[in-house]
C-alpha cells in the first residue's frame, strides 16, 4: 500500500493541476503525474527525475523511444504507452488548431505542430502546406529530401501541386540540421522564386518557416514575404513599361 505521506503528494499535485493546469509545475512534476495514469499505486517521482535527468526535459521525454522510457527502472510497458500517447493527443490537437486559424497569424502553430516531425533530422526536408481560400489546410506534402547542407525544390513541382489540390495559399517549411535558423543566400533566392511563381498563378504565399533547434525563422515575419511580392510587382510594371516605349518607338 503507498504511504500516507505518499497518496498526500499525489492529492496535493492532481489538486494543483485542477486548479491552474500545468502552471507551477516542474518538467518532472509533469512526468509523475503522467506516469501514475499508468501505475496509480506506484510512487512515480524517482522514475520521473531520472526521466528528466536522461532525456534533460519535458520534451525530451515526450519524445523519447518506447524501449528507452523502459529501461528507466519504475516505468512499464503501460506508463511508457500512455506518455506515447498523451504526445500523439497533443500532436493532434495542435493539427486540428492549425485547421480552424489563419496561418498569416500562426507560425508559432505551424511550428509546434511540426517541429516533432523535423527535429533531429540528419538531411533537410522541406514540406509544402496547400491551403484553401479560408486558409484551411488541404494538404502536406514532402517535397524533397536533400543533403544535409541543402534541398531540391523545383518551382514548378510545387505549382502542379497547388493545381491538383485546387489550392489557393502555400505555406513553405523545411529544416536546418545544424540547429541554426538563419536563412542562407540560397533559401531567400529559393523562396523568392516560390513566391513569384505564386504571384503569376496567383497562389498567395503566406509564409516560409525554417525550423531549427527547438525554434524558428519566419521569411513573412521578417518582412521578406512582403518584400518579395513588391519585388515581383515593380519587376512586372517596369516590364510593361519598357514594352510600351518600345512600341512607341514602333509607330
Amino acid at each position: 500500500m503507498p504511504s500516507e505521506t505518499h497518496e498526500g503528494h499525489r492529492k496535493r499535485l492532481r489538486e494543483k493541476f485542477v486548479k491552474s493546469g500545468l502552471s507551477g509545475f516542474q518538467d518532472y512534476e509533469i512526468v509523475e503525474l503522467l506516469l501514475s495514469l499508468g501505475t496509480p499505486r506506484k510512487d512515480c517521482k524517482p522514475a520521473a527525475k531520472e526521466a528528466i535527468a536522461r532525456f534533460k526535459t519535458l520534451r525530451g521525454v515526450l519524445e523519447a523511444p518506447v524501449d528507452e522510457l523502459q529501461q528507466i527502472k519504475g516505468v512499464g510497458a503501460h506508463s511508457a504507452f500512455g506518455i506515447k500517447l498523451v504526445q500523439e493527443v497533443a500532436r493532434e490537437f495542435l493539427r486540428a488548431k492549425m485547421l480552424d486559424k489563419p496561418f498569416y497569424r500562426s507560425s508559432q502553430e505551424v511550428f509546434d505542430y511540426l517541429y516533432h516531425a523535423m527535429r533531429g533530422l540528419k538531411k533537410e526536408v522541406f514540406k509544402v502546406i496547400y491551403l484553401n481560400s479560408q486558409n484551411q489546410i488541404i494538404d502536406t506534402v514532402d517535397l524533397s529530401a536533400g543533403t544535409v547542407n541543402s534541398s531540391a525544390v523545383s518551382p514548378r513541382e510545387v505549382i502542379e501541386g497547388a493545381l491538383r489540390n485546387n489550392a489557393a495559399a502555400l505555406i513553405f517549411v523545411h529544416n536546418h540540421p545544424s540547429g541554426a535558423v538563419d536563412p542562407s543566400v540560397n533559401d531567400k533566392s529559393l523562396t523568392r522564386e516560390l513566391v513569384y511563381a505564386g504571384r503569376i498563378m496567383r497562389l498567395k504565399v503566406l509564409d516560409h518557416i525554417i525550423i531549427g533547434d527547438n525554434r524558428y525563422y519566419s521569411f513573412a515575419g521578417d518582412g521578406l514575404i512582403e518584400q518579395y511580392e513588391t519585388d515581383f510587382v515593380n519587376q512586372m510594371l517596369k516590364g510593361i513599361a519598357e514594352i510600351r516605349k518600345k512600341s512607341y518607338k514602333i509607330t
